[in-house]
């Protein structure tokens, strides 16, 4: 897929992403505290089972499982020399899921580095060159289109992007996890930040995984006037509270969730899908408000 093509999408309905990875792989089995990426190489079929589900549920775009195969997070597990095989491989499930129904995007995320112009201590270079790594191996594996995303530094997503685009001219969404006020973690604010990456190239900005969906509607409503690129919705399923065992339980089921995402959508996304907590039945129900379908009541 060309930028053009992605634009032509995008202006012809509002298009629907998948939702969470993470909390849906823990629900099935997943341990905490290990590498997602190689649990999911050990058990491909979970994944491509969750993924087949989304994509019945009415999902456009599914994202590879490749959020934390960077050198930097694979590393940490000591699995960094496995990168390039385990990229492959992971964006390979996607691939054989989709089967050219629905677009793959390759997933990166925060690299777990605070930029030197932020007030860390690793360099533009260093940063650079992860994703470079990383977004060269999906390229080349055949990937549809990128998504940066989850991220909290305006600076690093701007190096995540710079890196993207030395590789590629394929279509590039980012995406923020930000504070109400719409400042970032580390440094930098959406606003500023859909601005410069706009300039940059990228084909589409937004939130995803801060907060559920009725926290989201005045930065998405801010962006969609001040943007010309599609806006993106990727919330949580509302807020969570934790349990007596320590796991996170979100407050929106699928019917509650549409409803609110009706709000972002009203209020200018054009890209909605979900995050922490939405289950396949969230997007199914998702899919049924953006395509004027009744839900009320229907679960």
């Amino acid at each position: 897929m060309n930028k053009t093509e992605f634009r032509e999408l995008t202006d012809s309905k509002i298009v629907c992403l998948d939702g969470a990875t993470g909390t849906n792989l823990t629900l099935r089995g997943m341990p905490k505290g290990i590498s997602t990426e190689a649990w999911v190489l050990e058990h491909p079929e979970v994944l491509q089972n969750l993924q087949r589900e989304f994509i019945e549920a009415g999902a456009d775009v599914i994202y590879a499982p490749t959020f934390g195969a960077n050198r930097k997070v694979l590393g940490g597990f000591g699995l960094a020399d496995g990168t390039e095989e385990m990229n492959k491989k992971l964006l390979g499930l996607s691939q054989e899921v989709s089967k050219g129904r629905v677009l793959v995007a390759g997933d990166m995320a925060p690299t777990g580095m605070v930029p030197d112009s932020a007030g860390g201590d690793a360099s533009y270079e260093e940063i650079f060159e992860i994703y470079r790594e990383q977004a060269e191996i999906l390229y080349h594996a055949g990937v549809d289109l990128f998504v940066i995303e989850t991220m909290m530094s305006a600076d690093e997503t701007s190096i995540a992007l710079d890196a993207v685009s030395s590789v590629c001219d394929l279509p590039v969404m980012c995406t923020f996890s930000v504070y109400a006020d719409g400042k970032c973690f580390f440094d930098g604010n959406i606003f500023d930040a859909a601005a410069v990456l706009e300039a940059m190239g990228a084909v589409a900005v937004g939130l995803n995984c801060c907060s559920g969906p009725d926290q989201m509607e005045s930065i998405i409503r801010y962006l969609a006037k001040n943007c010309s690129i599609p806006i993106i919705a990727k919330p949580n399923a509302g807020m969570p509270k934790i349990d007596e065992k320590g796991n996170a339980i979100y407050s929106l089921g699928p019917e509650a969730f549409a409803s609110q995402m009706k709000m972002l959508t009203d209020a200018g996304a054009r890209i909605v899908g979900g995050c922490c907590g939405t289950e396949p039945e969230h997007i199914r129900f998702l899919k049924k408000m953006i395509s004027g379908q009744s839900f009320i009541g229907s679960i």
